[in-house]
């Protein structure tokens, strides 16, 4: 439990103390109007207090992620521990901050508006489509989850469940963000943290006299899978995601002053960090082990099962049954706000004013049908396709955060550290992924290797340039 507590101490500690010094690199400035007032338009710029950005912004980016891939993750053993904790305060939060902040800077802009400004418009229309499909897969994926869950509870159909969510999704895509969004949000915020902090006082708490295993580095997967780089893509919520990179925009639209950023964008990832560490550490401690762990996972419950037997276990029927109504709640308050990024997104490709319903008709219709198709197809490969999606998403918001900074003359390497590795990630795993190049070790990891030190090189290439530029510009001046 020692590892577990100080895993906790060592994440509140990353807000207080990194994300303080994240801020002052990036340079806030509160006598800034935000596009909150700027371009408020009462549907998705809208002036809202802090403390609401800051549930809406935990509830849209906690879906499944921080509680299936936690637990998928849990399969590597304790260390999995510390991808959470350095990810999430070096890596996640830092990107999140980042993806919020200069948001706010560019008028409210979504990722591939920010990445076309500093990463050149290549880059800009490869990601205007890739995240457009990632939302959409995002959308699918917390359709068919929360349905799953839903129709053990209830013993309707799982086809029923699909269908009112859908419904919700359509609504919640379409309706100004402070009509629904703004107003239950927190409520869902206080049940997702209530949850979240009753399974870990159960743990430290030694309910059910189970064992929790202390910090080791060997790898425990029972089923001997490498740890590099798949365990930097099964937790990626919690630890470091891209998905965050197109929710944080929704909410930059919603905030009022840029000092309220820490709070809002670093603070609510170091939050995920936590619920994602305590349902790693549930997953390891209600089974004693990843042996356990591993076998509930191989059946067909999968991380629903496990999410049921640790809530119901830990916590008994009437608290086991308010934690998986939270479980459900995650990913249907990340689900809505995908297919919400989606239709900005398009929206804002196409040049179409949202004030206009009808034009927020003619996007939501078809994006809500693509993601109905979508949750026909088996859950298991359509998350495996957005496990890698979302870390490439990852990768290039970060070197998106890190060209800001070189472009501000600001300390780029708190942006371009983690972007660096989450390229080794993002290109070894696709390397050797089912779903991708099938390649052996011996070839994806120094192959992954070669194109990660490439990229670096022609990133600190262009801020040398781009220095040498300005300097003969002042001498000519």
């Amino acid at each position: 439990m020692i590892t577990f507590i100080s895993s906790l101490i060592l994440l509140f500690l990353g807000y207080a103390f990194y994300g303080k010094l994240v801020e002052k690199i990036f340079g806030i400035n509160e006598g800034r109007k935000t596009p909150a007032y700027t371009k408020q338009d009462g549907v998705d710029y809208v002036p809202m207090d802090w403390k609401i950005n800051s549930l809406v912004q935990l509830l849209n980016i906690a879906g499944l992620g921080p509680i299936y891939g936690a637990i998928s993750g849990a399969l590597w053993g304790p260390s999995a521990f510390l991808w959470i904790v350095f990810g999430g305060i070096l890596g996640g939060a830092v990107h999140d901050y980042l993806a919020g902040m200069i948001s706010i800077r560019t008028g409210g802009a979504n990722v591939p508006a920010m990445v076309g400004k500093f990463l050149g418009n290549g880059m800009k229309q490869f990601t205007n489509i890739f995240s457009v499909i990632l939302l959409i897969l995002v959308g699918a994926t917390f359709t068919a989850g929360p349905a799953g869950l839903l129709s053990a509870i209830t013993h309707l159909s799982l086809q029923f469940w699909v269908i009112v969510i859908i419904i919700y999704y359509f609504l919640a895509t379409l309706l100004p963000i402070d009509k629904i969004i703004g107003k239950i949000y927190p409520y869902f915020g206080a049940l997702l943290i209530i949850m979240a902090m009753t399974v870990g006082i159960a743990m430290i708490l030694g309910v059910g006299g189970h064992h929790m295993a202390e910090l080791t580095l060997k790898n425990l997967n029972p089923n001997g899978l490498p740890r590099w780089p798949l365990l930097f893509v099964t937790i990626a919520c919690g630890a470091v995601s891209g998905f965050h990179a197109t929710q944080s925009p929704l909410v930059a639209r919603c905030t009022k002053n840029e000092k309220e950023g820490r709070k809002i964008f670093y603070g609510m990832m170091i939050l995920e960090s936590v619920i994602a560490l305590i349902w790693a550490a549930a997953a390891i401690y209600f089974y004693d082990g990843t042996a356990g762990l591993g076998k509930v996972l191989a059946t067909p419950a999968g991380p629903s099962g496990v999410v049921k037997d640790v809530t119901l276990g830990l916590l008994g029927p009437i608290g086991g049954t308010l934690a998986i109504i939270g479980v459900i709640v995650l990913p249907i308050t990340s689900g809505d706000t995908s297919f919400r990024g989606a239709r900005l997104t398009i929206a804002e490709y196409l040049k179409w004013d949202q004030k206009n319903i009808g034009k927020r008709y003619a996007i939501s219709i078809p994006i809500i049908l693509i993601g109905y198709i979508l949750t026909q197809i088996d859950f298991s490969i359509v998350w495996r396709y957005f496990a890698w999606a979302n870390q490439t998403l990852a990768m290039i918001m970060l070197w998106t955060g890190a060209a800001y900074l070189s472009k501000e003359n600001r300390f780029h390497w708190i942006a371009t550290v983690p972007a660096t590795f989450m390229t080794a990630v993002s290109f070894t795993y696709i390397l050797m992924a089912p779903e991708g190049f099938r390649l052996p070790q011996q070839i994806s990891y120094p192959v992954g290797i070669v194109i990660t030190l490439t990229i670096l090189l022609i990133f600190l290439i262009r801020i040398v340039y781009r220095k040498t530029e300005m300097n003969l510009a002042e001498k000519e001046i």
